[in-house]
């Protein structure tokens, strides 16, 4: 990276004593500068409206940069762009793989069924995975009665998050789901369907998640509601940002870590590129585990709040 900096070279000239016509003339040539933390790390984790890919330009240059155009909308006096980003085409890329994936696992589960009666291949293991999840995961905690319906909303999260997860570990690719305003807009989901969940289930009784009000109890404790009412109602926006927080801030640090240990490199110099590399490395594969642990736990966590919500009346 280049960069004109006309104050650094009359310093330097100045000092060395040189006639002010060569002053002139060397200082407009460009110097070097350093890559910095900042300049390794931010544009991978930030959103922009260029994606990178493939290509070979020299022995330095491996990709070239693709540019999204700008769609301005004008709402209320405000300008919105409604073009595409980074993390929107690779939220739209997660969407779409997930719909290939599962849509072609079931016709491949339903086409094997009637050859041989079973499933095969990649259908089979896939039937594994949502089965399990389904049966032992999400249904204990949705509730029997009912819980069943909710089971496809917890199964899309899973899938969906996954995916955008594991499209930041591969080449010239980006975690959406790094980006909180990603995760925020799925909190927000899951914060729908469980308050219409329970609207749903509970009907006039959904007003009791809202306002504390012990039946039966004496007047001392019914002056709790002062209290706790506050209470419930605060309780029902910590959810959604605890989801919002966890899933960001997992996906955020790891990126950072990795691409620190990469920028080392950059920084101090090639001696130091095989322990970087190999400590990058162990944190790539640990990345890994992470982005199911957490596709994982924002899916069940919603699960989980579905279900507390759904049997609040026992």
């Amino acid at each position: 990276m280049r960069v004109r900096s006309f104050a650094s070279s009359l310093l330097l000239f100045a000092a060395m004593g040189l006639p002010s016509l060569a002053l002139a003339q060397d200082a407009a040539k460009p110097i070097e500068k350093q890559l910095g933390p900042a300049e390794i790390i931010m544009p991978h984790i930030t959103d922009s409206k260029s994606i990178e890919y493939p290509c070979f330009r020299g022995v330095g240059e491996w990709a070239c940069e693709h540019t999204f155009a700008t769609h301005n909308v004008t709402i209320a006096g405000h300008t919105f762009d409604m073009g595409l980003t980074k993390h929107i085409f690779f939220m739209l890329l997660s969407a779409v793989v997930v719909c290939i994936l599962l849509i072609g696992a079931a016709r491949s589960h339903v086409k094997a069924t009637k050859e041989v009666g079973r499933p095969r291949g990649f259908a089979a293991g896939l039937e594994a995975v949502i089965l399990y999840l389904r049966n032992e995961i999400f249904i204990p905690v949705l509730g029997p009665h009912g819980g069943s319906k909710f089971v496809p909303f917890c199964l899309t999260l899973f899938f969906f998050i996954l995916l955008c997860n594991l499209f930041g570990l591969i080449p010239y690719g980006s975690t959406p789901t790094g980006n909180i305003a990603v995760t925020a807009t799925l909190a927000i989901c899951v914060f729908v369907v469980v308050e219409v969940a329970g609207m749903r289930t509970l009907g006039k009784g959904y007003f009791g998640t809202i306002v504390y009000w012990p039946h039966g109890a004496s007047p001392m404790v019914k002056a709790m509601t002062i209290i706790m009412t506050p209470v419930e109602i605060v309780g029902k926006f910590t959810k959604p940002f605890a989801l919002t927080v966890r899933l960001f801030a997992n996906m955020l640090a790891g990126h950072v870590v990795i691409l620190a240990l990469i920028g080392l490199i950059f920084m101090f110099g090639w001696f130091l590129a095989p322990a970087a590399v190999l400590m990058a490395i162990g944190i790539m594969l640990l990345e890994i585990l992470v982005a199911f642990i957490q596709a994982f736990i924002f899916a069940l966590l919603a699960a989980v709040f579905i279900g507390q919500i759904r049997m609040a009346h026992h």
